[in-house]
């Protein structure tokens, strides 16, 4: 009999929502749900498919112009916790401008300074200083953040560089930037 209630109910709310009748409840963004947890986040910050501690959020400190690429960002560590009854946790603070590339995992405990990329794949177990471009598990330093940026400004006088966004570039722009591309060894996008 519940069940037959509960379904009513879902109908009548479904007929009240498109009739206009009731609004349906705003879902909050990640951002909107990672903020009401407690994570601190700066301006300009954008996460791509992207997770932060479920739990422990409110140990998390994000600064401003920082992107997320599939990054996990753990505050906690439950790997004693069966034996002795307690997670270990830690705070974990991202400075400004700062990108972490896809599949990137941050630990509890860690602290990443500003000016800095982190490529994919990376595990962040200590901290990293400012200025800087890491990569691996453990991570090791490639450049210095001002190198790699001057390095890319350089490179993009002599490659390709597209100015369509993606959701615009229609097949056959695609096409050819994709032989462009595959043709010189790389270019740039928006």
């Amino acid at each position: 009999m519940v069940i037959f209630f509960d379904f009513v109910k879902r109908l009548l709310l479904a007929i009240a929502y498109s009739l206009g009748l009731k609004k349906r409840p705003r879902t909050l963004t990640k951002e909107e749900q990672w903020r009401a947890r407690g994570v601190v986040i700066g301006k300009n910050f954008h996460a791509y498919d992207s997770a932060i501690d479920y739990c422990f959020g409110f140990l998390v400190t994000i600064g401003d112009n920082v992107t997320l690429s599939g990054t996990t960002i753990l505050a906690h560590d439950a790997s004693a916790k069966k034996a002795i009854g307690y997670s270990k946790v830690g705070a974990v603070k991202i400075g400004d401008n700062v990108f972490l590339g896809y599949g990137c995992i941050v630990l509890p405990n860690v602290t990443i300074g500003n000016k800095v990329i982190v490529g994919a794949g990376t595990v962040v177990s200590k901290d990293i200083p400012d200025n800087v471009v890491v990569v691996g598990n453990p991570y090791r330093i490639l450049s210095t953040y001002d190198d790699y940026i001057a390095k890319q400004k350089q490179r993009m006088e002599t490659l390709p560089v597209y100015n369509i966004s993606f959701e615009d570039k229609t097949r056959e722009l695609q096409a050819k930037e994709k032989e462009e591309v595959q043709a010189c060894g790389g270019g740039f996008d928006l």
